[in-house]
């Protein structure tokens, strides 16, 4: 049974901003398939730009010690908490290529503190489901822990600041029943066929 996408009128591609098409088409080039939330989130385009500008600030920036790997189990391990299908399911996605595992982005969504990561990784998402589910309890005691294991503050912010953004894509998606593409679903499970093997 084919579902929609969204339930908000999703744009042709040929319709869409030139900004928005070009960036719509790299990624299709790169991925091989238009990740549903691009076509979702351009229903409005002044925002989708923000969106994705604010995106590409925190998960693609230069320096900082959380690796791509941590940036991803940040939004799958929240996504999880605030039950968004689609970012569980593409952000998992990532999470597994980035880390290798095939089981991480599960185990994340699912409970970070069983999961097979770092004791680091654990305080991470231990903070970063506090600012998802408790910003206001936040203090100082909770930076020093994260001290402990090497963030600084700088980091920290990075944390929250990722948590933040996908609490309202989470929000976003939950509310235009945004759909997980049906490529995400495989991704990053099974080991890459070598070749020659």
């Amino acid at each position: 049974m084919s579902h929609p996408i969204s339930r908000y009128p999703v744009p042709e591609i040929a319709d869409l901003p030139e900004d928005i098409r070009t960036r719509i088409l790299e990624v299709q080039a790169k991925t091989g398939f238009i990740p549903n939330v691009f076509l979702g989130f351009a229903h409005r385009p002044d925002e989708a730009r923000a969106f994705f500008a604010y995106h590409d600030a925190l998960l693609l920036k230069e320096g900082g010690n959380l690796t791509k790997g941590e940036r991803e189990m940040i939004i799958v391990a929240t996504s999880g908490a605030n039950r968004c299908l689609y970012c569980v399911v593409a952000h998992g996605a990532i999470l597994r290529i980035y880390e290798k595992k095939p089981q991480i982005a599960d185990q994340v969504a699912v409970n970070h503190r069983k999961a097979d990561i770092t004791e680091r990784q654990k305080a991470m998402l231990d903070f970063a489901m506090k600012v998802c589910k408790a910003a206001d309890e936040i203090g100082e005691a909770d930076f020093e822990a994260l001290r402990a294991h090497g963030f600084d503050d700088e980091d920290i912010w990075d944390i929250g600041a990722i948590t933040a953004l996908f609490g309202l894509s989470n929000r976003m998606a939950n509310l235009i029943n945004l759909r997980p593409n049906e490529e995400f679903y495989l991704l990053g499970r099974l080991p890459r066929d070598k070749k020659g093997a």
